[in-house]
C-alpha cells in the first residue's frame, strides 16, 4: 500500500501525461463570498465541474493511479481504478455561474453577483477557476400574513404559528417556504384532511417596496382547485369507518384465482380478517398494532405509526396501508375512509448455519453458529431464537515458543424471546408514541476454556427496547443477572495477580444487575451526509440483593485479604457473593462527508465503574480496558495501562481497572476497487478508581492523568466485501505512558524498532 501510494503520487505531480494539446488540466476551483451566513458547502455543490478527487485535501492519488498506465493501451488495470483528468470546460464554468445564481436567488440573494477569475498555468498546462460571489443584502420579510378562503381551517393553522419555520424579519429563503409548505400540509393531515396537499398552499409575495422587503402572503384555497364557481367549497375532515387486515396478502400477479370473496372472514366490527385456513395471528396483535383509533379523525402521523410497528414486527415482506372513500356516507363536512391492510408474510420458521470469522476486542477467530428461528411462535407475532455457539479464539498470550495460537475454547446455547409489546402490569401505551415496544427475555449459559482460566457464565435478562424517534433508541434491562463460575486457573495467571489488588476480580460471583441505555444517532445508511451519534448507559448492581440481606438479617461470610491482612464480611446469595457497583458510560461520534469519497470521523469515550459495598472490586467482565482493534491500536489489547503501571515483562496482557478516556481521530478515503485507506491518531487510557489498587500508578488523580495519555497513530486498510468489512490497522506507538517522565514521546527519545508497532485485524469499522 504504502509503495503504490508513494507512486501515485509521485506521478500525480506529473498530472499532465494524458491532457491533450491546446487542453487544460482542472486544477482547482474554489469559491470566495463576502457572506459568512451562506454555506460554501451548499455553493460548491453547485458547481458543474470540479477538479479530480484529492486525499487530505492535497494529494490527487487517483489521477495519479491512472497516470501510471500506458499511453499507448486504451484500457489497463490502473486505468480502471484511477481516475481520469478533468479537462477544464468552459461550457461547464459558465453552467456553474448560472446555477450559483440560482441557488442565491433561491436563498433570497436576488442581486447577487459572480464573476469567475481562470488563471492559468501555460507551463504546466493547468488551470485554477475561482468563483467571486458579491452577495449583497438579502431580500426579508417585512410583514406576512395569511388569506384563507375556507374558514374553517384557519383555527387549526392559526394555533399552530409558535412552530412555522418563517416570518416576519427573516431572509426571503424559497428553500424554508417550501418546507414551510410541507409542515403546514401536515398538520392539516394530522387533523383528518385526508385530502389536503401543498397545491392547496400557495404564496403571493409584494416586493414593490423597493428596499428588499417583502409582504408574504400565504395563500389557503378551497377543496376543489379547479372549481371556477364562486361558491367556496371547504375542506373535509376524515374518519376511519373500518379496517380491512389480510395477513396473508399475495400480489395479484402471484395471486391466481383467489378472491376475497372466497377467503374466510372473521369481523370484529370496526375490524374485519380475510385469511385462507386457520389464521396466522391472533387478532390482537393488530388491535395493540393499530394506532389510527388513537385520534377520532384520520390522522397521518398515526398511519405512520402504524406503518412503522408493522415493519418493525419483521413478519412481513410487503406492508401496504391504503384507503377508500366511501361514497354516499358522511356530509358535506365529513367525509368516510375504509383502511386496507396488506401484508405478505415471511415463512414462519427457518434454519441457518453460519461459519464466521471473529474479533473480540482485537482478537481474531473462528465460530460456528446453528441458528433456529420462529417468527410467529404464539401467533402474537413473538420471535424465538435459539442459537448454538462453538469457536475457537487467538487470545493476545504468549507461549513458550513465543507464537500466538488458536488457544481459547467456547460452547454455549442461548434462547431468546421478543415479544411485540410492554409486557408490563403498567399500561402506558402514550409513552410508545412513535413505534410499538418490544420485550425480551434472553437465557443462556457459555462454556469458555481459555489460556488464563476455564469459566461458565449462566444469563438472564428481562428488559424492554423501543424508540421515540427516528434517531433515538432506548434499551432498560429491569433484571440482567449473570452468575460467573471460575475454575482450572493458570499457574503463570496466578502468579502474575497473585500480589496485585485485581486477583478479588477473578473470583465466582453473581451479578443481578438493572440498566439502561439511550443512543441518539442521525446517520442514514442510505444517505451520505454527516451524522451524529450519542450513547449513555447506567447500570446499577447489588442494591436490591443489599437491601434484602440487610431487611432479613442475612448471615455474613469473612474473607482476609492475603496481601493486606484486612478481613471482609460479605452477604451471599445462593452461597454466591454478589457484585456490588454503580457504572456509567459516554460515548460520542461525529461524521463529517468531506466529499464522495472522503471523510473525517471522530469518537470520544467516558467510562468510570465504582464498586462498593458486598464487592469491593468491579467483576473482571465489567472492568475497562483499551488497546487492540477497537481502541488504542498502537497497543495489543488489554496491554495498555491503567495510569503508567509498567507491567512485568512475560506477563499476560490483561491490565483492565475502574476509568477508561478514550479518543479517537480516523481520516477515511476511497483508496482503489472496494478498498478504503485510513489515517488515525488515538489517545487515551485506563486507571483504578480504588486506592487499594496496589499496582504503581494505577490511581486516577486529576493532577496527573492527563500527563498519563497514551498516544498512537497509524494507517489502515478497509476491504468492503458488501455483507462485511475486513479491516487491517497498523498503528504505531507516539506516546508511551509507562515510560520514564520526561522521555515518554517516542520520537527523539528512541529508535524506531518493531516493538513500537502493532498490526490488528478485526471485522467492520472501529467506531
Amino acid at each position: 500500500m504504502i509503495g503504490l501510494f508513494i507512486a501515485a503520487n509521485f506521478f500525480s505531480c506529473t498530472s499532465t501525461k494524458f491532457v491533450p494539446d491546446g487542453k487544460y488540466l482542472l486544477n482547482d476551483t474554489d469559491i470566495e463570498v463576502n457572506n459568512n451566513s451562506i454555506s460554501k458547502e451548499q455553493l460548491k455543490a453547485q458547481i458543474r465541474q470540479k477538479e479530480n478527487l484529492k486525499i487530505l485535501g492535497f494529494i490527487k492519488f487517483h489521477l495519479g493511479l491512472y497516470n501510471l498506465s500506458s499511453t499507448k493501451k486504451e484500457e489497463g488495470w490502473f486505468k480502471r481504478i484511477g481516475e481520469a483528468p478533468v479537462i477544464y470546460d468552459d461550457y461547464l464554468t459558465q453552467r456553474s455561474k448560472e446555477q450559483l445564481s440560482l441557488y442565491l436567488k433561491n436563498k433570497g440573494y436576488y442581486d447577487a453577483s459572480i464573476s469567475e477569475q481562470i488563471i492559468t498555468k501555460e507551463k504546466k498546462q493547468k488551470v485554477d477557476v475561482v468563483y467571486t460571489i458579491e452577495a449583497g443584502e438579502p431580500y426579508r420579510i417585512r410583514n406576512y400574513g395569511y388569506r384563507f378562503t375556507d374558514r374553517s381551517i384557519e383555527p387549526l393553522i392559526l394555533a399552530d404559528t409558535t412552530n412555522q419555520l418563517i416570518g416576519a424579519g427573516e431572509i426571503f429563503d424559497v428553500d424554508i417556504l417550501n418546507a414551510e409548505r410541507k409542515r403546514i400540509a401536515s398538520r392539516l393531515k394530522d387533523y383528518g384532511y385526508y385530502n389536503f396537499s401543498g397545491e392547496h398552499i400557495s404564496y403571493v409575495a409584494d416586493s414593490a417596496l423597493m428596499n428588499k422587503q417583502v409582504d408574504l402572503t400565504v395563500q389557503i384555497a378551497d377543496d376543489d382547485l379547479d372549481d371556477e364557481m364562486e361558491q367556496v367549497k371547504p375542506h373535509r375532515k376524515f374518519i376511519v369507518r373500518s379496517f380491512h387486515i389480510t395477513p396473508d396478502f399475495v400480489p395479484s400477479q402471484l395471486s391466481g384465482n383467489r378472491t376475497v370473496a372466497e377467503s374466510d372472514t372473521l369481523k370484529n366490527f370496526p375490524y374485519t380478517f380475510y385469511y385462507s385456513g386457520k389464521m396466522r395471528y391472533k387478532p390482537e396483535l393488530f388491535y395493540n398494532i393499530n394506532r389510527m383509533e388513537d385520534s377520532l379523525y384520520y390522522s397521518q402521523i398515526n398511519v405512520e405509526r402504524t406503518y412503522r410497528s408493522l415493519i418493525q414486527l419483521r413478519q412481513f415482506r410487503v406492508v401496504n396501508l391504503n384507503f377508500e372513500e366511501v361514497a354516499n356516507l358522511g356530509s358535506d363536512s365529513i367525509g368516510v375512509l375504509d383502511s386496507k391492510f396488506q401484508l405478505s408474510a415471511i415463512p414462519r420458521q427457518g434454519f441457518s448455519v453460519d461459519l464466521d470469522g471473529t474479533n473480540s476486542s482485537g482478537n481474531l477467530g473462528v465460530a460456528g453458529n446453528l441458528n433456529y428461528q420462529h417468527r410467529n411462535v404464539f401467533r402474537g407475532a413473538e420471535i424465538f431464537n435459539l442459537n448454538l455457539k462453538g469457536a475457537i479464539e487467538r487470545q493476545q498470550t504468549l507461549v513458550e515458543n513465543n507464537n500466538l495460537n488458536f488457544n481459547t475454547r467456547e460452547i454455549g446455547v442461548e434462547g431468546s424471546l421478543t415479544i411485540p409489546k410492554f409486557v408490563s402490569p403498567l399500561k402506558r401505551r402514550s409513552l410508545f408514541n412513535y413505534q410499538v415496544p418490544q420485550t425480551d427475555l434472553t437465557l443462556g449459559f457459555n462454556y469458555q476454556r481459555r489460556p488464563d482460566y476455564t469459566r461458565t457464565i449462566t444469563n438472564f435478562r428481562f428488559g424492554y427496547n423501543w424508540k421515540t424517534s427516528s434517531s433515538r433508541s432506548h434499551f432498560l434491562n429491569v433484571v440482567d443477572v449473570n452468575y460467573v463460575n471460575l475454575y482450572e486457573f493458570n499457574e503463570d495467571f496466578l502468579n502474575s495477580i497473585r500480589d496485585l489488588y485485581i486477583k478479588s476480580s477473578f473470583t465466582d460471583h453473581l451479578i443481578f444487575a438493572m440498566n439502561y441505555t439511550q443512543v441518539d444517532n442521525t446517520q442514514n445508511l442510505k444517505r451520505r451526509d454527516d451524522y451524529r451519534y450519542f450513547k449513555w448507559s447506567f447500570e446499577s448492581a447489588g442494591n436490591m440483593l443489599s437491601a434484602y440481606s440487610n431487611v432479613f438479617n442475612r448471615p455474613k461470610a469473612s474473607f482476609t485479604d492475603t496481601i493486606t491482612g484486612q478481613v471482609s464480611d460479605y452477604h451471599q446469595v445462593v452461597g454466591i457473593r454478589y457484585a456490588q457497583y454503580l457504572k456509567a458510560d459516554f460515548e460520542y461520534r461525529y461524521g463529517h462527508m468531506v466529499d464522495k469519497f472522503n471523510s473525517i470521523v471522530a469518537r470520544t469515550f467516558v467510562g468510570v465503574g465504582l464498586p462498593y459495598g458486598n464487592l469491593d472490586v468491579l467483576p473482571f467482565e465489567k472492568k475497562y480496558f483499551t488497546g487492540g482493534a477497537n481502541g488504542i491500536r498502537a497497543w495489543q489489547v488489554r496491554s495498555l495501562g491503567p495510569g503508567i503501571y509498567d507491567a512485568p515483562e512475560g506477563a499476560y496482557p490483561n491490565q483492565s481497572s475502574d476509568i477508561k478516556l478514550e479518543a479517537n481521530l480516523e481520516y477515511r478515503y476511497r483508496f482503489v476497487w472496494r478498498i478504503e485507506g485510513a489515517f488515525f491518531l488515538d489517545a487515551g487510557n485506563i486507571w483504578a478508581i480504588n486506592e487499594k489498587d496496589n499496582r504503581p500508578g494505577a490511581q486516577f488523580k486529576f493532577d496527573q492523568f492527563y500527563k498519563q495519555i497514551a498516544l498512537g497513530t497509524g494507517m489502515g486498510l478497509r476491504f468492503d466485501f458488501t455483507y462485511f468489512i475486513f479491516r487491517l490497522d497498523l498503528g504505531m506507538k507516539l506516546r508511551d505512558p509507562s515510560l520514564e517522565a520526561g522521555r515518554r514521546f517516542i520520537i527523539g527519545n528512541y529508535p524506531i524498532s518493531a516493538e513500537h508497532f502493532n498490526l490488528s485485524f478485526a471485522i467492520g469499522y472501529p467506531f
